[in-house]
């Protein structure tokens, strides 16, 4: 699968101290591993010039105060707080000024965001979708990429997940209903 630089973007989602460092209040042993799969493809990006943007779940502590329905706190415990070690990329990404942070507060990055907007206004319609984890965020974030007429490429073996069957259901669900996957290997940026 060719994937030209110049209209894509790499979206890193969730690679977070609270999911992937031991010491994370979600902490997942497969969220941690991923990193490993991810770095690389981080790195074969920008050979290419490629846009790299990370997402960030941050949760303002009294976000789910008198929610009528919707509670992550309730639902996941309290995790990921805006301005805590948690809440904060893991220290084996380089992350750097080049690259775009979008910083959101519930599964899905498009969700009152500004990353339509900021990919659409750079012309970047294909999206190859990396990160933890794979059966929640990866697949609403790639879900919502694929409802707003992005192409999105699901790098089924660069995902963080907690049950090897989430996993499989995220990229099982993704290319039958919105989307492409493909193992890291198979992806070549280029121009």
């Amino acid at each position: 699968m060719h994937i030209d630089a110049d209209s894509a973007a790499l979206i890193v989602v969730d690679m977070q101290n609270g999911f992937c460092h031991p010491d994370g209040g979600l902490y997942a042993p497969d969220s941690e591993a991923a990193i490993t799969d991810v770095v690389p493809l981080i790195d074969r990006a920008r050979d290419t010039g490629m846009q790299v943007v990370y997402t960030r779940d941050v949760h303002p502590p009294g976000q789910f105060d008198g929610a009528h329905y919707y509670d992550e706190f309730d639902r996941w415990g309290e995790h990921v707080v805006e301005g805590s070690w948690g809440a904060e990329i893991v220290d084996d990404l380089d992350v750097r000024d080049e690259d775009h942070v979008v910083e959101k507060h519930t599964y899905n990055a498009f969700h009152q965001t500004e990353l339509d907007g900021w990919l659409t206004a750079r012309g970047l319609g294909d999206l190859v979708i990396c990160g933890t984890l794979a059966n929640v965020c990866v697949l609403h974030t790639a879900s919502g990429a694929g409802l707003r007429d992005f192409r999105p490429i699901v790098v089924e073996d660069a995902l963080g997940f907690i049950d090897p069957d989430h996993r499989e259901y995220a990229v099982e669900h993704t290319d039958w209903l919105f989307g492409e996957t493909s193992p890291a290997d198979d992806i070549q940026f280029g121009r």
